[in-house]
């Protein structure tokens, strides 16, 4: 008998069928308390779990007694209390390799588009206010030739230095938990402290997961030790930045804009005052966000369930010592 699977999130056929050649899948729309109770046989007599962007923590883990494995289509994993899988002995496995490229290239649009206010003047294009030669207004900054500091240089931001390097002639500097001797190798990184970081960088750019040690990471002291030119880039987790202290500094001119692809409550409220500043280009979570690397991260986290079920696990697993 094939062991029963949850999947929570829709999937190309193909994927569909790959997975239902090795397990009993059953559809939902959710993990909502609603479908828990619906569904309770299933979820109960599940082995494996499959989707994104719902919560997964001691609630949900007492509906599924013979829960294994939890696969999310995501390289984050902040929504799964890691701890009580763990205690279970459940592996949490995630995609973190196949959309390192396409993040780094949202970040890098976010930089430009900030630096060149891009979005703000198309849409002045668009209201038919370009009448003549623009003046200074209209102008931005340069990108090339300038500081990148980079908060996290893992995969994503190894790729990024990379564009900003070859690409803009850009130095670059990163803060993170250990050296990076490739960084430092390929592009001429410069490892230095937070408060460097953020005095000497032009562009400071956050490529961080959330855990507790970077919950509101940047804040109102670490805003105000940023050059009034500076630009904060952010593609990492919302909640590493302090969302009113950044709108503060963007309001007061501590900082000269944000490019920001996640924020502290997404989707983002209607009425945030991020969406009247000028100065703040503002992304619906778009960072993995294209067909090619969607259907990628979909069937690597297919590929990572079926490995834990099947006792297979080479990589992309949270928690290893599950395995042993």
């Amino acid at each position: 008998m094939k062991p029963s699977v949850i999947l929570y999130k829709t999937l190309p056929d193909d994927l569909l069928a790959r997975l239902e050649s090795h397990f009993s899948v059953t559809q939902v729309s959710s993990l909502s308390p609603e479908n828990l109770q619906q569904h309770a046989d299933a979820f109960a007599k599940a082995e494996g779990i499959l989707g994104s962007s719902e919560t997964v923590g001691k609630e949900f883990l007492s509906h599924t007694p013979k829960l294994r494995a939890a696969s999310t289509v995501s390289v984050g994993y902040d929504n799964f209390d890691v701890d009580a899988l763990t205690s279970r002995g459940i592996a949490l496995m995630h995609t973190p390799t196949v959309l390192t490229e396409t993040v780094a290239d949202t970040m890098m649009t976010l930089v430009l588009a900030t630096a060149r206010r891009a979005v703000e003047v198309a849409e002045r294009v668009k209201a038919g206010e370009w009448t003549g030669s623009i003046g200074a207004d209209w102008f931005g900054i340069d990108v090339h030739h300038k500081t990148l500091g980079i908060l996290g240089m893992g995969r994503i931001g190894l790729a990024l230095a990379q564009r900003a390097h070859f690409g803009f002639n850009m130095p670059i500097l990163y803060n993170a938990r250990r050296h990076h001797q490739e960084a430092e190798d390929r592009f001429n990184a410069r490892y230095c402290d937070l408060d460097t970081l953020l005095a000497e960088s032009d562009f400071v750019c956050i490529s961080l997961p959330l855990t507790d040690e970077t919950y509101h990471l940047i804040g109102a002291e670490q805003l105000a030790k940023m050059k009034s030119s500076a630009i904060l880039i952010n593609a990492g987790r919302g909640p590493v930045v302090d969302e009113k202290a950044l709108i503060q500094a963007l309001v007061d001119g501590k900082i000269h804009a944000a490019g920001l692809d996640v924020f502290e409550q997404e989707p983002l409220p209607v009425d945030s005052p991020l969406l009247s500043l000028p100065n703040v280009v503002a992304l619906p979570h778009i960072g993995s966000a294209t067909h090619e690397t969607r259907y990628n991260m979909a069937a690597c986290a297919v590929d990572n369930l079926i490995a834990a079920l099947t006792g297979d696990v080479k990589e992309n697993c949270v928690n290893p010592q599950v395995l042993k």
